[in-house]
């Protein structure tokens, strides 16, 4: 095998070795029963609705989204067009602790009376203040309506609907060509990051391969 081909082979398996290291996921979601019991104007009600809980590196931290599966109250009259409005508290555990604040906007529809009410998907920005892995799961939900407020609090103790593995601001390591590290999110966001390393390697790897196989030719020639 000549030195040129042996050159690309051993680089090739250098970037193998790469995207292997590099294809862990640094996301974890899951959805999750949660055992609403909400205090009512009318009365106490239940429900239990899955839980979604989605992430997306937006700047220094992450924008995330709950989504409700089922409804979790009723109202015993109509509910015009955006008379409800919902917002609901994210619990953070792990590495770090404390709440993201969540909301959405007000109903887009009509909610007839006595019927369950599909609350729409929730969202707020989560800022680490500590690296490592940091649980979300679902917290008290709020819904005002028609100058009432229905608090819904989790009675079941919901297991986490997400788990990111996160760098607090100022803790990101430096590379040997001095930048910071790839940000690290959901599955798709990953992905991206994988695949720009990944170029980025093989046009070093093929630079070289390159600068090898003109040096195996100055050799030949002295």
């Amino acid at each position: 095998m000549s030195y040129q081909k042996r050159t690309a082979l051993a680089l090739a398996s250098a970037l193998a070795g790469t995207v292997v290291l590099l294809a862990a996921p640094a996301a974890h979601a899951t959805v999750v029963d949660v055992d609403y019991k909400c205090k009512t104007p009318i009365g106490d009600k239940s429900a239990v609705s899955p839980i979604d809980i989605k992430s997306v590196k937006s700047g220094g931290g992450y924008r995330l989204t709950m989504s409700f599966q089922k409804g979790v109250s009723s109202s015993p009259v109509e509910l015009g067009k955006g008379a409800m409005n919902p917002s609901a508290v994210i619990e953070v555990g792990g590495a770090d602790a404390g709440q993201v604040q969540v909301s959405g906007p007000p109903n887009s529809a009509a909610i007839p009376a006595n019927t369950p009410i599909k609350i729409s998907d929730l969202s707020g920005t989560y800022t680490p203040k500590k690296s490592g892995k940091v649980d979300f799961t679902a917290g008290v939900l709020t819904i005002k309506a028609l100058g009432t407020t229905t608090t819904c609090t989790p009675a079941n103790n919901p297991g986490p609907s997400l788990q990111l593995d996160v760098t607090a601001a100022g803790n990101a390591q430096s590379t040997p060509d001095g930048g910071g590290r790839l940000p690290k999110t959901g599955p798709l966001d990953s992905a991206v990051a994988l695949g720009t390393l990944g170029g980025t390697v093989l046009l070093t790897g093929a630079a070289g391969v390159l600068w090898l196989t003109r040096r195996g030719q100055g050799a030949v020639g002295r």
